[in-house]
């Protein structure tokens, strides 16, 4: 026994170090065959003594059993989004505004790295070992997809090194663009259809339910960031941090460079640009990061963007091909927007079959007719679009566009505002598209939340006639629900449920649900916090609307005539008399705002609060929150797997408060009181 486990022992070691070398420094020391024998010894080692099998063992890599669902989890930081940069002018302005804010310097260290077209994942190792693996999701949580990750080859089991105690770093999962070949070849031999770019197959195959068709899959990984680190080093720069991720076992990429200033990173850029088409994965652009972490933390967030980083997209991949017809599409607010129905075409790794053309202006600005030939791009790579016709080619036959003067949906007037590029519906929520979008918006998880409201079963609600607008979602019960295709019993009472919880929300929330045209989430908390009650704001003027911050005419407008339509004033009455309840009292004039002119900053996991409630318990206090620390913060509120926030907090003095601290201060009831 002592000789086995000695044995295996010294197989792990060998097995890591050759993973190590083969996966993150790409030098691979053995063959294929080799490396093959080594693991082949161990499994059979380990099937001759099962007690020395560990889940931490590179023959673990694969789970046994695949999973019902995947879990959900919070991440112990915002998993952000970045801002693009389309054109070199709109690189000038990022390095322009990074400079004004810390001061009009001259030019600013920036690490570019290429943007690689994957999947964003974050993987937390506790102690040098993995604990957990998530997708981005929204951001503030995703999905659990740890034992997929297991199956990844170039992910560690165990860091290297003097491993730190808790580690998040955070990456892009991505497909080579050979191992995506490979992968449709077999497809095809197997009868299946082929994926249609190597990052949907990326997607796809992370997300198996069973981790051993994920084993399968030719999937990559490389790290690009930091979301927490405690019991590590002391590091000051992105660059450093990228080297201890490195030290760590964990693979970056070899072209991420320390660039100064503008001319730099357009350098880099141009320089990238031409190596792309002998990259082996595919990248839709650069990043820009600010280097030294301290500017990064002056430099903060806008929105659920860092102002310390953008990413430079390439530019769109063009094709030609034929538009088949247009058709339009109603959107939530009434919006018809034209689309044009296109002759398959492969565009940038994608087949595109339907691009926006926006609106009638843009049509008539192009001169695009059904018949013609035109050009399509992937704008940003993702969202296709029709750039040009090609009027040298167009067919006698070719046919004018035209706005229908009735709704394609529900045959009502459609009508186009003076001065407005877009003609809308006029059949409100008697208009089935409007109706549908309005109820799911309503339902999103950052209006009313409602779990298990898809659109499968809004449509099936609409075709029954149960549902006319979102009120008539709280006259539902589990037995009508049960009724639909699909829908059993007990989905049924889980959804009841969650229409039931979904009547207790705030006021912002509340705004932002009803779906007013140009009214998002920071605006309907705008809104609440000027007036602080729904029938303030419902009775207010255009121009006292539009004295709430960041509120113009345009979206003053937008409000009062939402609450001028008897149609919308009767919903509303008819979600209260269902028990829609919110909070009032957020006003700037005479309410108690005692944590007005004060700033928060939220990190890790809160035991028995979400981010986006105990966000929004802040902000009706009248508190800023804020996505980074400062010697402005007033207080950070720290929960489970808390990061670098709250080491930078202790390090400057400030305030830290747990979940009881929070409730506390606010003075709202513990935990399961």
């Amino acid at each position: 026994m002592d000789a086995a486990a000695q044995r295996v022992q010294a197989l792990r070691e060998q097995i890591a170090q050759h993973s190590h070398l083969y996966y993150v420094l790409d030098d691979p020391r053995i063959s294929d065959f080799d490396f093959d024998e080594l693991l082949r010894e161990l499994q059979q080692l380990e099937a001759q003594y099962p007690q020395l099998l560990t889940p931490q063992s590179p023959t673990q890599r694969v789970g046994a059993t695949p999973s019902a669902a995947f879990a959900t989890v919070r991440h112990p930081a915002p998993m952000l989004s970045l801002d693009n940069a389309l054109v070199a002018a709109d690189v000038e302005d990022f390095d322009r505004r990074v400079r004004e804010r810390l001061g009009d310097v001259d030019a600013v260290h920036y690490v570019a790295e290429p943007k690689l077209d994957g999947l964003a994942v974050s993987i937390i190792y506790r102690d040098g070992q993995l604990l957990r693996a998530a997708t981005r999701g929204d951001g503030e949580q995703g999905e659990d997809i740890t034992a997929n990750i297991r199956t990844l080859r170039c992910i560690p089991l165990s860091l290297s090194g003097a491993a730190p105690a808790l580690l998040e770093a955070r990456g892009e999962v991505y497909m080579p663009v050979a191992g995506f070949a490979r992968l449709n070849e077999e497809q095809l031999r197997a009868g299946l259809k082929p994926f249609v770019n190597p990052r949907n197959a990326a997607a796809g195959s992370l997300r198996q339910l069973d981790p051993r068709i994920t084993a399968t899959r030719p999937l990559e990984m490389c790290f690009y960031a930091l979301g927490a680190l405690e019991g590590g080093p002391q590091l000051t720069t992105h660059s450093a941090a990228l080297a201890a991720l490195r030290g760590w076992g964990l693979r970056t990429s070899p072209w991420a460079r320390q660039v100064l200033g503008l001319q730099g990173c357009l350098d880099y850029f141009a320089t990238l640009q031409q190596q792309r088409p002998q990259l082996p994965y595919q990248i839709d652009g650069v990043v820009y990061k600010v280097d030294e972490l301290a500017l990064q933390e002056r430099l903060g967030f806008v929105a659920r963007a860092p102002r310390w980083a953008i990413a430079h997209k390439f530019p769109a991949e063009e094709a030609q091909t034929t538009v088949l017809a247009v058709d339009f599409q109603v959107g939530r607010t009434g919006a018809l927007t034209p689309v044009a129905r296109l002759e398959p075409v492969l565009v940038g790794g994608a087949t595109v079959s339907n691009a926006t053309l926006h609106n009638m202006d843009e049509i008539a600005r192009k001169d695009i007719r059904v018949g013609d030939a035109v050009i399509v791009r992937r704008a940003g790579d993702v969202i296709p679009e029709v750039v040009r016709a090609l009027p040298e080619h167009r067919p006698e036959s070719a046919q004018v566009v035209v706005m229908p003067g009735l709704c394609p949906v529900c045959a009502s007037p459609v009508e186009r505002s003076e001065g407005q590029a877009v003609a809308r519906c006029t059949g409100a929520l008697r208009c089935r598209a409007q109706r549908h979008e309005a109820v799911r918006h309503y339902a999103s998880r950052r209006a009313l939340n409602i779990e298990g409201l898809g659109d499968a079963i809004i449509a099936q609600l609409i075709d029954a006639d149960l549902l006319h607008s979102p009120a008539d979602l709280y006259q539902l019960d589990s037995a009508v629900l049960a009724s639909l295709p699909r829908m059993g019993e007990k989905s049924a009472q889980n959804l009841c449920a969650a229409i039931a919880v979904s009547k207790a929300t705030t006021l912002p929330r509340f705004l932002y649900a009803l779906g007013i045209a140009e009214v998002g989430e920071a605006t309907a908390g705008a809104l609440a916090r000027q007036f602080g009650s729904l029938d303030l704001i419902s009775t207010a003027t255009a121009a006292q609307i539009e004295q709430t911050p960041d509120v113009g005419p345009v979206v003053a407008a937008h409000v009062r005539q939402f609450f001028d339509d008897p149609l919308n004033v009767q919903i509303v009455a008819r979600l209260r008399e269902a028990g829609v309840h919110w909070s009032e009292g957020l006003a700037a004039e005479g309410a108690s705002l005692p944590l007005l002119g004060q700033t928060y900053v939220l990190t890790g996991t809160l035991p028995g609060l979400s981010r986006d409630e105990a966000k929004e318990m802040l902000e009706a206090a009248g508190a800023k929150v804020s996505g980074s620390v400062s010697k402005r913060t007033h207080a950070v509120v720290a929960g489970a797997e808390a990061g670098t926030k709250l080491a930078k907090a202790q390090e400057l003095g400030i305030t830290v408060l747990d979940e009881a601290g929070l409730r506390q201060l606010l003075g709202i009831a513990p935990a399961g009181a």
